[in-house]
């Protein structure tokens, strides 16, 4: 056997009665390839067979319309089948970052269905279920702020499947320059997690692309139409060939030219003026029976200049690793040249280049001398881009870089963001800045701007984006004015005979860019009295009152869905990496209640109509590159396939890592599961099982054996079985001078050969407690399971008494049968509370 690690398995309340605490073992397995991989992307290979098609998506359309400050974004996704088998489609996909989702609906031949929202166990259960039964269904998941999946189940030869998904957005103006930008492929993104070990939302990971430079396979179209009220001076499209006119109420209408329709590898951005430089500002308001909502913007003074700026330290971050190559690098070598000589002569900088290492390029920081940076320059210019994108152990290095306390002290971070550990980077970031701050620079056409801005925020600082080298340069010069001296501090939000709550952000940073203060919240009553905002400026205080009265209140629907969107984005986005039950239950109600998709909510759709061929391959969509990232960065992956063999008895979203109760993938690939319910009856023990048999071998079974070992790994005793079900003694040959004993279950043929790897098998281990011990637990537990509540308190409040009284494995117990048999919101408390025991204990679900 091999070394064991821990893993979690639920036991039924009576193994505590009755005197056991158990815990259980995984083996650890040693073996090399797919046990050991982390989570990657990899290259798809499309085989030539007409029978299936690969590549169901074949199209994706966007219609965006602009109004005021609001963006209304319909996204138009068809599928069709060519082959002759019936698919299940996965397709992961980008959106903004402060895309408020609260629409889908699925179009099946002439049939339409609207898709509604639950929680996220809850829409995948329904969406499995449906896919079971033969009926055509589409699901609509969050991995993360800014990456979404979309399941197609049993899409028939030949039928077309057309889903469309709704979201909305604030436009924020900045320096009088309005900007939509409409992200089209989700890159690549580096993981360090062992695949075995990923959680849900990392299953997206790995995800199949296309080679570098290929086109799309799907087609892409997007049009837009701004009316923002009055007249535009300019409006254009810096990533992609456009057509720009005009309609006869005045609004701009923008097109994709028909040579881009295979465009679909870069963010779409559209920037536009108002006449005169004058933007968007005031009171928007909407009132519905229940709630009334408000949206203020309000632009702050105009920058004043500081003459005397005390010295400072900027430690630049540059991410060199492998998908940096080529046109990111140069780009970030031209951005770094314009920001070192913005710095002056007085002020301290280094440069740490990172990808699987990282290193300074100096030992401590250097004067800003035009010599300095000379030499620093060279060492960024002869290096290429290699390796992969190690961010949180550059960024624990850089913060301890420097102890000096004379100086104000700045991180600036160049990277595309192509990295899984958002969340582990906010947080870090903000346990480790103190008094400094961070500004983040997204380099290339797909930038992750969830983690960009994230950086930024977290940082007290500003994110930016260059797709090119001229935006590079004009990021640069934005930095410079930025660091000089903040637009507006010490920002206050007061209310006078209005009657506001709920009010997002709770708390202002200080304003370095030009943009207008945005405010969210809710009133109750009547719309009256105003609203002062105060804070300073450079040249003294600073404030300005808003009277209600000249509130804006049509056609502002949208404001319910940016307030609640808001709101998450508050609790959720830039939070903790593990939130606390009453985030979640918040984020949860908002989903339910506004109809949102989030983290804990998702969207499904199920047609009525069965069809009559259940069995589906399931296919991922593989992406293309973004334009510009070369195939270093999907890196040294073997090529695969990207389709999953039909099998009616292997659902697709079967994850081989999570806890599902008790089922496991073991090492050699075959699904199991382990006893089911251990209990003790005098000295015997009736262990009863349950094997998510794979289809691969389920009908070989001639029986089973039980094999149980000590704690030395030394095997005591084996017994076959040819029921899922057998009662041992435990006073039987060598176990009764044991109190710990490990039992496995192991499946064998008609020759008797086992039908797993026996060695990486897991097994459940059982000791007994004293009899004092026992005593005592069963005094604290009986009162608390038969208490007047519900069942999932009872659980919860049953595992923190374990833990209470140290008895861990039965509290990690009791959070397993509580996770197994509960469902929806609270299943997932219990999930929240099993995390927060973890992290208590030092332990992790790895």
């Amino acid at each position: 056997m091999k070394k064991r690690v821990f893993t979690f398995l639920n036991n039924w309340l009576s193994v505590v009665l009755l005197g056991l605490t158990t815990s259980v073992f995984a083996q650890k397995s040693e073996a090399t390839g797919e046990a050991e991989r982390t989570l990657s992307p990899y290259f798809v290979v499309i085989t030539e067979n007409p029978e299936l098609d690969q590549m169901p998506l074949k199209g994706t359309t966007a219609e965006v319309n602009i109004a005021g400050v609001i963006a209304d974004v319909k996204v138009r996704q068809v599928y069709i089948n060519t082959g002759k088998k019936p698919l299940e489609a996965l397709y992961v996909f980008p959106a903004s970052t402060r895309a408020a989702v609260y629409a889908m609906q699925m179009q099946v031949g002439k049939r339409l269905v609207v898709a509604r929202v639950a929680t996220k166990d809850q829409a995948r259960e329904r969406y499995e279920k449906a896919k079971s039964e033969g009926k055509t269904a589409s699901l609509l998941e969050q991995e993360r702020p800014n990456v979404f999946q979309m399941s197609v189940a049993n899409i028939q030869p030949n039928d077309s499947i057309i889903v469309t998904m709704s979201y909305t957005e604030l436009l924020v103006p900045e320096e009088g320059m309005y900007e939509f930008s409409y992200p089209t492929v989700v890159a690549p993104r580096y993981s360090t997690t062992l695949a075995k070990f990923m959680k849900d939302n990392e299953q997206w990971i790995e995800q199949p692309y296309e080679q570098e430079g290929k086109k799309p396979s799907y087609t892409f179209d997007i049009k837009a139409k701004i009316n923002a009220g009055m007249p535009i001076d300019e409006a254009s499209c810096s990533s992609h060939k456009v057509l720009v006119s005009n309609d006869k109420s005045g609004a701009k209408l923008i097109k994709l030219d028909a040579t881009e329709k295979l465009s679909g590898n870069r963010d779409f951005i559209i920037k536009y003026r108002l006449s005169g430089g004058n933007t968007q500002s005031g009171l928007l308001t909407y009132e519905t029976k229940d709630e009334n909502f408000f949206l203020l913007m309000l632009h702050p003074p105009n920058r004043v200049e500081t003459a005397q700026i005390p010295p400072r330290e900027f430690v630049f971050l540059i991410d060199a690793s492998a998908s940096m190559e080529g046109f990111p690098i140069n780009v970030t070598k031209s951005l770094i040249s314009n920001l070192l000589n913005s710095l002056r002569p007085s002020d301290f900088f280094n440069i740490m280049l990172f990808d699987n290492t990282h290193n300074f390029v100096a030992p401590k920081s250097m004067e800003a001398t035009p010599e300095n940076i000379k030499a620093a320059l060279s060492r960024i210019v002869l290096r290429n881009a290699i390796g992969g994108t190690d961010l949180l152990p550059a960024l624990r290095t850089a913060f301890a870089h420097s102890k000096r306390t004379d100086l104000s002290k700045t991180f600036v971070v160049v990277t595309d963001g192509f990295v899984s550990v958002e969340k582990e980077t906010f947080d870090m970031i903000q346990r480790n800045l103190n008094d400094g701050n961070l500004f983040a620079f997204g380099i290339g056409s797909s930038v992750n701007r969830y983690l960009i801005e994230g950086m930024a925020r977290m940082g007290m600082g500003e994110p930016f984006i260059a797709t090119n080298e001229k935006e590079a340069i004009t990021a640069a010069e934005k930095f410079r004015k930025y660091i000089q001296t903040p637009v507006l501090t010490e920002v206050k939000v007061g209310f006078e005979g209005l009657q506001a709550y709920d009010v997002e952000p709770s708390a202002f940073p200080d304003m370095l860019a030009e943009r207008p203060l945005i405010v969210f919240g809710k009133y109750k009553g009547k719309l009256q009295g105003n609203i002062k905002i105060t804070g300073k400026t450079g040249s003294g205080d600073f404030e300005s009152v808003v009277n209600t009265s000249l509130a804006s209140t049509q056609n502002n629907q949208a404001l319910k869905y940016l307030w609640a969107r808001q709101r998450i984005r508050e609790l959720d986005d830039y939070n903790a990496i593990q939130l606390g039950w009453a985030e979640v239950e918040q984020i949860l109600n908002i989903g339910l209640k506004y109809h949102l998709l989030t983290n804990y909510t998702s969207f499904v759709a199920i047609d009525s109509t069965v069809n009559r061929q259940k069995q589906v391959a399931t296919v991922t969509q593989a992406l293309p590159l973004p334009q510009g990232v070369s195939n270093a960065a999907v890196g040294s992956q073997e090529f695969k396939t990207n389709v999953m063999a039909a099998s009616p008895a292997s659902p697709s979203s079967f994850n081989p890592s999570k806890t599902a109760g008790n089922s496991k993938r073991g090492t050699d690939g075959i699904r199991y599961a382990l006893p089911d319910q251990t209990k003790l009856y005098g000295d015997s023990v009736v262990l009863n099982w349950d094997l998510l048999e794979d289809v691969s071998y389920k009908d070989k079974i001639e029986k089973y054996e039980v094999r149980v070992y000590d704690l030395s790994e030394e095997l005591l005793f084996k017994q076959n079985t040819d029921s899922k079900f057998m009662l041992l003694n435990t006073n039987k040959d060598k176990m009764a001078g044991h109190n710990n004993l490990i039992f496995k279950v192991i499946p064998l043929d008609k020759s008797g050969k086992p039908l797993i790897d026996v060695e990486n098998s897991e097994g459940i281990a059982i000791n007994k407690l004293d009899a004092s011990q026992k005593t005592s637990v069963q005094s604290q537990v009986v009162p608390v399971l038969n208490a007047k509540k519900a069942w999932s308190d009872r659980l919860i409040e049953t595992a923190k008494l374990f833990e209470k009284q140290q008895l861990w494995t039965d509290a990690m117990n009791m959070y397993e049968t509580a996770i197994r048999t509960l469902k929806d919101r609270q299943k997932l408390k219990a999930e929240v509370f099993y995390q927060e025991f973890l992290e208590r204990q030092g332990m992790s679900l790895k």
